[in-house]
């Protein structure tokens, strides 16, 4: 299918997605995401309401240094307050000084907020509509009308509905935006009442922004534009209040993608995936794993019979590429796993493709250790380090004996807690018996190992923890449960992620396990390569 038509795409995630619960952007976080949007290509950034607070205004001071080559900022505001000039408005005002070429103004086109929330004549919501459009207009700025609460007027009230926009329009408000404020709408009754703006105002240009309480804010918005809107308003990763807004990874590739309309800016697409866990990171909350298009589980495959239908031809069971919106495909590994999975998921240096005993053999070890609680889908290191210890050979040595490690932690009431780890190994026939303190037992473990490693394999400072989670895997056992600890690391040398997994009912052996893991990882690798330089027939 192809529209030929392009879609304007308007970003709300700085101000509509800074609602969100537990989302607090700071200035900068909010100009970092916005030069990430630029380079994604997005039209239009919603920047914030800069009567709200300083920082909203502080943004519009200093985006305009930033150097925005694609995207054009846009502050939001309100119509001007009942009976009061719009020249004497402080939110008026508020939105002249945010110099933007673009301004947003949402309006009520509900006839009970009008009634009930805003407390004012019928006329005199229209005249709020039309004197605010108008004087923003007369300043030279170009003016967006966010109509709220638009499909629940349509049905409440439909003429008077149809009214505020109308009165937006004549005004010289050159989007109209159909609101779905509550998100209760859905796909049929968004369609039909963009037929009904059009076919009651004729050629405008419409918008639409839709909320996601009823699950269907991606969906609204596609029908929405299949019926003739020009701009969809959304938010990254769909964050916003209640339940979010309409998804602008899942809108944004629906519309290039499976409807063929133009959005964006050419090659940008394959940068999507980069901004949706960008925004995750900056607004500190967690990656929805099964996110669609640029989640890390969208193109994931765990199944056996899947794996191998993949390998054979990836369209078996994937819609699209994933390398179109900038993810990747991933193979995981577990009990429901086959041998396929094996091979496709063991690294190539191992050369077990067609050893068929050898896939068997981890298999059967990866099932054993899944029983046990452990999980590998987000751990490679532990799944690399796995393969190597059932190979053997050249493919694995221990590199040090454990004597035995010990943490102690000391507290009393009114100081804050002490911890200081000791470590000590065998390696090479010498003793390493270090202590160090750090920041809680895993840090202050870390950095005794890494002491006692370090005269013999000095690349182990390159190993950087970035994330530390922790499941409990047997819940009935309430306190004496299994623990799950997973370690994701950063390997400054190698610019690598990987994770690592161990698990105990020990949460302190556990996360030694995952520890043990990762730097077994980062060593045996080096070391191979290392050797492979050295002796390039090895193989």
């Amino acid at each position: 299918m192809n529209h030929n038509r392009r879609v304007e795409i308007y970003d709300t995630t700085l101000r509509d997605g800074a609602q969100a619960e537990g989302v607090s952007l700071s200035l900068e976080d909010k100009l970092l995401i916005a030069e990430s949007l630029d380079r994604l290509g997005i039209d239009y950034i919603e920047g914030g309401y800069p009567l709200s607070n300083p920082k909203d205004e502080a943004f519009f001071r200093d985006v305009r240094g930033r150097g925005l080559k694609h995207s054009t900022p846009v502050a939001f505001g309100m119509t001007r307050r009942r009976d009061l000039p719009a020249d004497q408005d402080a939110g008026m005002k508020a939105l002249l000084a945010a110099d933007t070429p673009v301004v947003t103004v949402v309006g009520k086109s509900w006839d009970m907020h009008v009634r009930e929330v805003l407390r004012v004549s019928m006329d005199e919501n229209l005249a709020m509509v039309a004197d605010s459009v108008a004087f923003l207009t007369g300043q030279g700025r170009e003016v967006f009308y966010d109509a709220e609460h638009f499909f629940d007027g349509l049905r409440g009230n439909r003429q008077y509905a149809l009214d505020t926009l109308r009165a937006a329009m004549e005004a010289g408000a050159t989007r109209l935006v159909l609101c779905d404020s509550n998100g209760g709408a859905l796909p049929q009754q968004v369609a039909e009442a963009v037929d009904i703006v059009r076919a009651e105002l004729g050629d405008v240009k419409l918008g639409v922004h839709c909320h996601n309480d009823a699950g269907v804010g991606v969906a609204n918005s596609l029908a929405a534009v299949t019926h003739g809107a020009v701009q969809v308003q959304g938010t990254i990763n769909g964050i916003g209040e209640r339940c979010g807004n309409a998804d602008l990874t899942a809108v944004i590739p629906n519309l290039a993608l499976k409807y063929g309309y133009t959005c964006l800016r050419e090659g940008t697409l394959r940068n999507l995936t980069e901004v949706s866990r960008f925004v995750y990171e900056v607004a500190n909350l967690n990656l929805r794993e099964n996110q669609p298009f640029v989640g890390a589980a969208a193109f994931a495959h765990k199944g056996g019979m899947h794996v191998h239908a993949v390998r054979r031809n990836a369209t078996t069971y994937e819609h699209m590429e994933p390398e179109t919106v900038g993810n990747t495909r991933r193979i995981l590994v577990s009990e429901v796993s086959g041998v396929s999975n094996i091979a496709a998921l063991a690294p190539a240096e191992f050369d077990i493709g067609r050893d068929k005993d050898a896939q068997r053999k981890v298999l059967e070890k990866l099932t054993q250790l899944e029983s046990e609680g452990y999980q590998f889908e987000a751990a490679e290191a532990s799944f690399n380090v796995l393969i190597r210890r059932i190979l053997g050979g050249r493919w694995y040595r221990k590199l040090w004996e454990l004597d035995h490690y010990r943490c102690v932690i000391f507290k009393q009431d009114a100081a804050e807690a002490d911890t200081e780890a000791i470590v000590r190994l065998t390696i090479d026939g010498a003793q390493e018996h270090t202590v160090a303190a750090g920041d809680g037992p895993v840090d202050s473990l870390h950095k005794a190992l890494c002491s006692a490693l370090r005269p013999h394999y000095r690349r182990v400072d390159d190993l950087h923890l970035v994330d530390y989670k922790v499941r409990v895997v047997n819940t009935q056992a309430e306190t004496a449960a299994k623990v799950r600890v997973v370690i994701d690391w950063h390997d400054a040398r190698g610019e690598a992620y990987f994770g690592s997994v161990g698990v105990s009912e020990n949460i302190i052996e556990a996360s030694w396990l995952a520890l043990v893991d990762a730097v077994e990882y980062k060593l045996l690798t080096e070391l191979g390569s290392d050797r492979q330089q050295q002796e390039p027939s090895a193989r």
